[in-house]
Order: structure tokens, then sequence, then C-alpha cells
């Protein structure tokens, strides 16, 4: 059996690794990198734009992220969290667009208003708080908000056509949000990295063993999907960023801690539009409330993005429920992944998530007719002829012990890394896409602390992402000229005032 060595193997081809990958490419060029993907193709799963469920998440339309407390106030931090994060993307984009390494902008990114939109009273009460603590804030300070049907038929005449004018509604817009084409974002950065010889790509390839030896350094077994020949990778460092199949292969790691981590896989399906005249009136990113019970993945958002050059309009999605963790899996996934250390916690999730589990299945089971039905809670004048389902991606959202309950279940991402730095996964979903760079940041600080204190590394993360080290959150100035400047390089300069407006 052959043996390759190198520093650093990312597993999965997606968003997260060609990310991670080209970071640790401009920190270091000598690094000796090899990309594993068990599909033929790059960016084929959650990284594709229709499997994608956000496309430059920032937290300005996304309800989830802002929860009602029991007093009736909004919490904001994830909002804000977020916000800085997509930043932190936005950033490292400019940087490599104006390093050539990145082509013209609008091949992979392009403005798109982010609105939230709601109906009846709590709704809008609800919408209203949300606006009220979110604008203040330097992040959010360019938020509009109106009750107006007049207004509001100005910024979203589709979803405001034919509605009831005695029906209360209210919105907010920020007009330079974005569309984001991660598959294409993707496809390019593995592609740059292919053009230098420290770089390794293997498509049908499948992780089939890994083992850490005493030295620290880690042999992975990788078997060719087509010849069934099997080679071995001698890796320094290893990242696990195959979106759903990442929990398994941190199983198969044996690292004290993966234990306790399971997964609850949530499949999904959009409703898209095949009518070209409907597509052409609409083009934003409109935002409603997730019905009561339901997994955040599946706020329902009538949804105008940009896949491989061409307009699409998407709602959804419909959220339902699997047993694969990848679009292209088995059903044994979650079945295979049942393990003695978080049976427990699987158990006890399950035990109390029966209303999420009952809505996923509800979900699964309806009609054509009843999906365009909620989708015309958005567009009154939808036509059942106009629209076809297609599937969305696959999402594990983690599962892991507590001491209360026994397990609990999160909607968020959780980076899970050896205490000795050689090995990092990155589990969850949403947000995903849009805060990869800031969460490779993060894989970079925790498994490479000794170099990420040099001058050399400092100086470079500092030219690529001008904000690191500081929190945006916190510092207004900077927020401003950082923002102006990728706004700027990046084409993205569809800006209200920097005061905001209010408009009733």
């Amino acid at each position: 059996m052959s043996i390759k060595k190198v520093d650093v193997l990312l597993v999965g081809a997606g968003i997260m690794s060609a990310t991670l990958g080209k970071l640790l490419a401009q920190l270091d060029p000598a690094l000796k990198i090899t990309m594993v993907e068990r599909l033929s193709h790059v960016a084929n799963e959650s990284s594709h734009g229709l499997n994608n469920a956000g496309t430059g998440h920032a937290g300005y339309c996304e309800l989830n992220y802002t929860p009602q407390q029991a007093d009736g106030s909004v919490s904001i931090k994830r909002a804000l969290e977020i916000n800085a994060a997509y930043e932190v993307s936005l950033q490292f984009w400019t940087y490599l667009v104006e390093k050539g390494v990145l082509p013209s902008p609008d091949k992979f990114i392009n403005p798109i208003f982010h609105q939230s939109f709601v109906w009846g009273e709590d709704n809008v009460a609800f919408l209203r708080a949300r606006y009220t603590a979110l604008h203040p804030h330097h992040l959010f300070e360019e938020m509009e908000y109106s009750e107006n049907h007049d207004v509001l038929r100005e910024w979203m005449p589709l979803v405001m056509e034919n509605r009831s004018a005695n029906q209360a509604v209210a919105a907010t817009r920020v007009k330079h949000g974005t569309d984001v084409d991660f598959g294409f974002l993707t496809r390019k950065l593995v592609k740059e990295m292919s053009k230098h010889s420290t770089f390794d790509l293997k498509l049908a390839h499948t992780i089939t063993g890994m083992k850490q030896f005493p030295d620290g350094r880690w042999h992975v077994r990788v078997k060719d999907n087509h010849t069934e020949h099997t080679k071995t990778l001698d890796a320094g460092f290893v990242f696990l960023g195959a979106g759903g199949g990442a929990l398994p292969l941190l199983q198969k790691s044996g690292i004290p801690e993966s234990l306790g981590y399971g997964g609850f896989p949530v499949s999904g399906q959009w409703l898209i539009c095949k009518n070209p005249d409907v597509v052409k009136r609409h083009t934003t990113k409109v935002y409603g409330k997730a019905p009561l019970g339901a997994p955040p993945m599946s706020v329902p958002h009538l949804d105008t993005r940009i896949i491989d050059g061409k307009p699409a309009l998407l709602f959804g999605p419909f959220a339902s429920i699997t047993t694969k963790f990848l679009k292209e899996g088995s059903v044994l996934d979650l079945f295979s992944s049942l393990k003695s250390n978080n049976l427990k916690p699987i158990l006890s999730v399950a035990r109390d998530n029966m209303d999420l589990t009952r809505y996923l299945v509800s979900e699964a089971f309806k009609s054509h007719k009843e999906r365009v039905a909620s989708l015309q809670e958005f567009y009154a004048d939808a036509k059942e002829e106009d629209w076809e389902l297609a599937s969305a991606g696959q999402r594990v959202q983690i599962i892991k012990g507590c001491d209360v309950n026994g397990g609990k279940l999160e909607f968020g991402t959780e980076i899970v890394t050896s205490r000795d730095g050689t090995l990092a996964s990155l589990l969850g979903a949403s947000p995903g896409a849009s805060t990869s760079v800031q969460a490779m940041i993060e894989v970079i600080e925790r498994c490479f602390p000794s170099s990420v204190a040099s001058p050399g590394w400092q100086n470079k993360l500092k030219e690529m992402i001008p904000s690191y080290g500081i929190s945006l959150d916190e510092n207004e100035d900077l927020l401003h000229a950082v923002r102006e400047r990728t706004l700027d390089i990046l084409g993205l300069e569809h800006r209200a005032g920097k005061s905001g407006t209010r408009q009733r």
C-alpha cells in the first residue's frame, strides 16, 4: 500500500474545505495540501446553489436569528455575531478579487435586497420590536422599516399583489444584501489551488479508515471509487469538512472530543418557478416567520438567486424527515452513526422533540397543491403550473450530551478539535457557508497556534482581513471603513442613507 506524506488533508470539496485550503495556502505557500472528495465533482453537496439553504446570510432578514423572549423583547446577539462574521467573509473575498485570484465579483456575488415580511398583528409587533432593537446598532443602521401598504408595494410588488388593504403587514429591508453562488465560488477557489504543485485534488475517493500514530500524524486510508485501489495519506493535520458526512468521519477518528455527538438529519425541498415572466418580477430575498415547531432551515422565503449566472426564483424550503446524512448518502447513515456514547443523547432528543418529528413527517406528505398554498401566503397569485418541486440539500443538526435532559438538539454550527490540534471537524448547518471565513480562521487559530502567533502570519491575516483581531460589533469606525471598501470592490453599492429610514 502506497503512502503519501502531506501537511494538510482536507476531507470534502465544499466551501469550508476550499476556504481553509486557500487561507492556509496564503499563509504558508509551501504547505502540501491534499483535498479528498467522495463525489466526482467539486461543490456538489451542501455548497451547490440549490442545495445550500442560505446564500449570503447576514442576519438582515432571517427572523430565526432574533428570537423573541418571554417578556416580548427581541434578542439580537446572534444576528450581530452572524453579521460581523459575514463581514469577515466579504473582506477575504475582496482581497482575493484585488489579487486576481477570484474573477469579476458578479460571477459569484450580486447585490440583492434582503427583506423580512410578516402579516398579522402579533407578527407585526414582533418585527417592529426587532427593528427597534437592531436599527440603533451600527451593523444594522441602514435597515429600513415600514407598515405602509403603498411603500411595501414598491419594495416587494409580487408579495403585495392582490393583498387585502386591511391586512396588518410589516417589512424591513437592507439594500446592500447579497446573493452568493457558493458553488461557483468553491469551484473557483479549488481551481486556483490546483494550479500549484503543492495542492492535490482527489475526486471520487472515499475515506475508509483513519488512525493517529504516536508521532501525532494521521494515517488516512483512501479508496479510489473507480479502481477500488487503496492508498494511505500520512497527514500532519486533518480537516473534516464533509457537511453531513463529517460526523461519521469524526467518529471514525476516535478522538475523545468526538464522544457524545450525534446527528439529526433533515432534508428539504424547493418550489422553483419555471415561468420566466414571474421570475423577472421578483428580484429580492423575502423571509417570513417559520411555522411553530419548524426547524430553522425551513424558514419560508421567496428567494431570488443567481446560479451559474442565471436568475432563479425559489420558495421554501419545505423540511422533511430523512435518515440520510448527505443528499447522495445512504438511508443507513443515521443508524450507522448510533454508538454507545451517543445513544442516550439521541434517544433523549427523540423523546423531547416529538412535535418536531411530527412536523417533519407532515411536511413530507404535503401535496403539490398544499405546498403552493403555503407559497400563496407570500404570493397570492401563484399558480400551481408555474412551480415545480426540487430537492434541496441535507442538513445534519447537532445532538450533544447535556446533564439536564441527557441530550440537546442544536441548530447552529460547531467546530470540534482534537486536544493536540491535529484534527478539526465542522458539524451542524446554519448559517454555514456565509460565515465560512470566520469559522476557518477559528480552526487555524486552534490548530496552528504557534504559527498564528508569528509576525508573518499575523501580518498576512491582517492583510487579507483588515478587521482581523478587532470586533466589528464594537468598533463602529472600522465597520464603516471595511464595509465601504468591500461594497465598492465587490460591486454591492445598493445603499440606504447611513442613518437608515423608518417609513410608516
